[in-house]
């Protein structure tokens, strides 16, 4: 893989022309930045920037301004190759918070490793209905302490708005779900995003997780995307790299509380 051109694409394609991730949601370019406001407590924040030293703490305010206005909190999502290169602190001097940083993996969907399947007594459920998207949020809060109320909101949104755009699937031991994991397929674009993996932690290590990536792969070859997205975790990450995932570059949410 041509590790600069792939990312080039990738901004090109996910960030800079980037599309709504649910019905009711949009995409604002304004000025040198291009955001995603959220629908009905959907997830909201900026996408991309272009940014130098002269033009970034106007633009951050303004951001601060626009989305403090709306009410709720919103993400400025950063990776480790935009500018300026002090971004990171220019957000935490405007009062953005840092979560943990990820890793952007891509893989190439022809290069996969896909045969992965979920161990004996565990079985793969599509998520179609309203009683699927309670088991993915279970699941979800669960497996990283988090409350899965926005959770519930967007993938309900999505499976009966344009349901094509979006794969969920639960893992079963039994009746009892263990791990969980959504893929967004956004049309016109050539990278499929996987997010959200998680599996409960006296599941863990049992290669449900590397099950779940397959199961998403196979959909997104079977769907003409080229290539799929991740951002990985300290924990992923060593599973995607053998399943053929590159790393590219790392991404960090800078949240902001209004």
């Amino acid at each position: 893989m041509d590790h600069s051109a792939v990312l080039a694409l990738f901004d090109r394609d996910m960030r800079e022309s980037a599309r709504p991730d649910a019905p009711g949601s949009r995409v604002e370019r304004v000025g040198r930045v291009v955001r995603l406001v959220g629908a009905d407590k959907g997830w909201s924040g900026v996408l991309w920037s272009d940014l130098d030293e002269a033009s970034a703490d106007a633009a951050i305010a303004e951001q601060v301004r626009f989305f403090s206005r709306l009410g709720g909190e919103f993400e400025w999502k950063l990776y480790g190759h935009d500018r300026p290169v002090d971004l990171g602190q220019r957000l935490r001097a405007a009062g953005f918070t840092a979560e943990p940083e990820e890793t952007l993996m891509i893989a190439e969907l022809s290069d996969l490793a896909l045969d992965a399947e979920p161990p004996e007594g565990v079985r793969l459920l599509p998520v179609t209905d309203r009683a699927g998207v309670d088991l993915v949020a279970d699941v979800h809060e669960r497996a990283f302490g988090i409350d899965g109320t926005r959770l519930r909101h967007q993938l309900l949104a999505q499976l009966t708005g344009d349901s094509d755009t979006v794969v969920a699937v639960v893992a079963l031991a039994g009746d009892v779900p263990v791990s969980a994991a959504r893929m967004e397929l956004l049309p016109g674009a050539r990278f499929a995003g996987l997010w959200g993996g998680g599996t409960v932690e006296e599941w863990r290590g049992r290669g449900i997780y590397r099950a779940l990536v397959a199961h998403r792969a196979r959909v997104a070859a079977d769907r003409g995307y080229r290539y799929v997205q991740v951002d990985a975790s300290s924990q992923s990450r060593p599973i995607l790299a053998r399943l053929g995932f590159q790393a590219l570059t790392t991404t960090t949410p800078y949240v902001y509380q209004p």
